[in-house]
């Protein structure tokens, strides 16, 4: 099953947990914990974490003489300034105007762009649908994601040079690390400052293994994907395959849950509880209606009429405390319990949990997190908007569908939670060296 696999990180000798999963459509296993989620889940605060979890995730070059035009039919986004040496966040609908695949595309040349973990067109993009004039070639790459305060000064060190002219969604090519040359870009996941290294697979283990020998002393942490999905709630990042599902026509759900370890107290085939338009991630503010593109009519109408939005939902701590306590009660089965420090701890998940204000259902929760950082439980909620004033009281309905329900009580809190400099917003060139 496993005859391909090529690990993107060396074989240390502390021990590593690992887990299988499907991975850009192929069986592969990834790191799921190092040195323990405590101390990974804080490093992106304190120090700077190294995951290596999206590599070979279904990434490919998309070039051509039509290659520009290809992309711009399919994405919300407005590819008319798009220079060579930038990056977009991408956004991708179904007909019915679900996000059906999102991610960076960065532009290498005027005919060529290379789109990164599930990025447009996605990787389950039919290739036999590519028009003339394009060219679709699936990489085999490592990404590499550097997080946290002392990022930067971790990259200079092993690069033996200054990165800091590299803005916010900008990338740079040929920076040498651990012997070869790696691209260097400016983005991430966690919400504070970040950054990326791409190149080919089997060159990955080298620039790892530099960065890990480089960074004890400035609080580096491997991440495993145990506490890698902690971030995206704390961050405010909605993530396929965590707190959505890649949109697929309706009648095709039937044949795509299977792919997911699909949970929660909502119906497990109500995909649309399980997927998102931009308008309700936030990310409606990327569309420029100035071309056309699969669900442009849908999302035009929700842009003017917003019915639901993504916020933070704080978990009340008693609730949390008797979900536990169901463990040793003798008299009714225990609750669905709650793994640190995130719940349900599979993946890639589809778990979908009902949120109501009294009797009315008023959206749904993608499941959960510990913050250790804010010493509070944390999950997306997509809530109708008329309740997602910061301090309205919901009820999150944590469980199974035929199963236990414990209703637990929250709290919309502001979106996203982190309240550390994001990373658009810092001046580098100020940062220590």
């Amino acid at each position: 099953m496993f005859d391909d696999l090529q690990l993107p990180h060396p074989d240390y000798a502390d021990h590593v947990k690992y887990h299988a999963c499907l991975l850009g459509g192929r069986p592969t296993i990834r790191a799921w914990e190092f040195n323990g989620w405590e101390r990974e889940t804080l490093a992106w605060k304190t120090g700077c974490s190294l995951h290596a979890g999206l590599s070979d995730a279904g990434s490919c070059i998309v070039k051509g003489p039509n290659a520009l035009a290809f992309l711009q039919a399919l994405v919300i986004n407005s590819l008319e300034t798009f220079p060579v040496g930038s990056m977009k966040h991408a956004v991708m609908l179904t007909d019915e105007g679900l996000i059906a695949a999102h991610g960076i595309i960065e532009r290498q040349s005027d005919d060529e762009f290379h789109c990164f973990a599930g990025a447009p067109p996605g990787p389950m993009f039919p290739l036999d649908q590519v028009p003339p004039g394009v060219e679709i070639l699936r990489l085999r790459n490592y990404l590499f994601q550097i997080s946290g305060p002392t990022s930067l000064q971790l990259l200079e060190r092993v690069a033996g040079e200054s990165l800091r002219d590299i803005k916010f969604l900008r990338f740079r090519t040929k920076v040498r690390i651990g012997g070869v040359d790696t691209e260097v870009a400016r983005i991430g996941m966690s919400g504070n400052l970040a950054y990326e290294l791409h190149g080919p697979l089997e060159e990955g283990p080298a620039v790892y293994d530099a960065l890990v020998q480089a960074g004890g002393d400035l609080g580096l942490e491997r991440l495993g994907w145990g506490s890698y999905l902690v971030n995206h709630v704390e961050g405010g990042f909605p993530q396929v395959t965590w707190t959505m599902t890649m949109a697929v026509p309706s009648d095709m759900w039937p044949m795509v849950a299977p792919m997911y370890q699909v949970s929660g107290s909502v119906d497990p085939m109500d995909m649309r509880a399980r997927t998102r338009t931009p308008v309700e991630v936030r990310w409606h503010n990327m569309a420029r209606f100035d071309h056309d593109f699969p669900g442009r009519a849908l999302l035009e109408a929700e842009v003017a009429d917003p019915q639901r939005t993504t916020v933070t939902l704080r978990w009340n701590p008693d609730d949390i405390a008797d979900i536990h306590a169901s463990l040793t009660r003798k008299d009714a089965p225990p609750y669905k319990q709650l793994a640190l420090p995130y719940a349900p701890q599979r993946w890639p998940q589809s778990h979908a949990d009902h949120v109501t204000i009294g009797e009315a259902r008023i959206g749904w929760s993608s499941g959960t997190i510990y913050s250790l950082h804010y010493r509070e439980f944390l999950s997306m909620g997509c809530l109708k908007v008329a309740h997602t004033d910061i301090g309205t009281e919901v009820t999150v309905h944590w469980g199974d569908y035929n199963g236990p329900i414990k209703p637990v009580r929250a709290t919309v809190e502001r979106f996203p939670y982190l309240d550390l400099p994001r990373n658009s917003d810092i001046d580098v060139t100020k940062l220590p060296t």
